[in-house]
């Protein structure tokens, strides 16, 4: 490998440690409370170091949204070969929580953080990777309706009100709120089966909505 690949390299692997940092003192201590030298102390670097890469903390939480947008819609991607569109929807809602459980700390800051929103929102005007996920759903419902399901539905509500499922059901598990009233409930509380008991309650009624 070649200077110039070494600090390519480098450069990547610095980047990659600036937003791992930051995500997680996202997570544990909020946006605003988080600062620049803050992420920098964290990887044991100068501040000037993290403005080599990044102007401000707007465009680190920018990088953020736009890599974790990115990593969903891989998880809906691979859906891609399923033919019949209310099985890629069904898959769709799978990823979904997968991806959910998998990265608790992005699907926070995507999701469930007032002020990264804000941020992105009042700095960016293009956000074509959150705007992507939301089309790919958007669009299988579309096509689900083709085939006789959720033709009495507006397509835009009707995929509002799925992502509002999934997002509901993931947020509950992850803030420990599907565990504690669950717990209250069954004495044998296992989280996956009641995740997955509550999908497919779900699926059952959205499989009803066909004519």
């Amino acid at each position: 490998m070649g200077v110039a690949e070494r600090k390519e390299r480098h450069k990547e692997d610095l980047k990659r440690e600036i937003l791992d940092a930051a995500k997680t003192l996202f997570a544990e201590k909020g946006l605003e409370a988080t600062s620049i030298r803050a992420i920098a102390d964290k990887i044991e670097y100068s501040p000037a170091t993290i403005y080599l890469y990044y102007k401000d903390k707007n465009e680190i939480v920018h990088a953020l949204h736009r890599e974790g947008f990115k990593l969903l819609v891989g998880h809906f991607e691979v859906l891609n070969h399923i033919n019949h569109p209310f099985e890629r929807l069904k898959g769709m809602g799978r990823a979904y929580i997968q991806f959910a459980l998998q990265n608790p700390d992005i699907y926070t800051l995507l999701f469930n953080m007032e002020e990264p929103l804000k941020h992105v929102a009042n700095c960016f005007e293009e956000w074509d990777e959150g705007d992507r996920a939301f089309d790919i759903l958007l669009q299988t419902v579309k096509e689900c309706q083709t085939v006789g399901y959720f033709t009495g539905f507006n397509a835009e509500q009707m995929s509002f009100m799925i992502w509002s499922m999934m997002h509901g059901l993931c947020t509950l598990r992850l803030t420990g709120h599907l565990e504690h009233v669950g717990a209250a409930k069954f004495s044998d509380l296992n989280l996956d089966q009641l995740m997955s008991s509550t999908f497919e309650t779900f699926v059952t009624v959205a499989e009803k909505l066909k004519t």
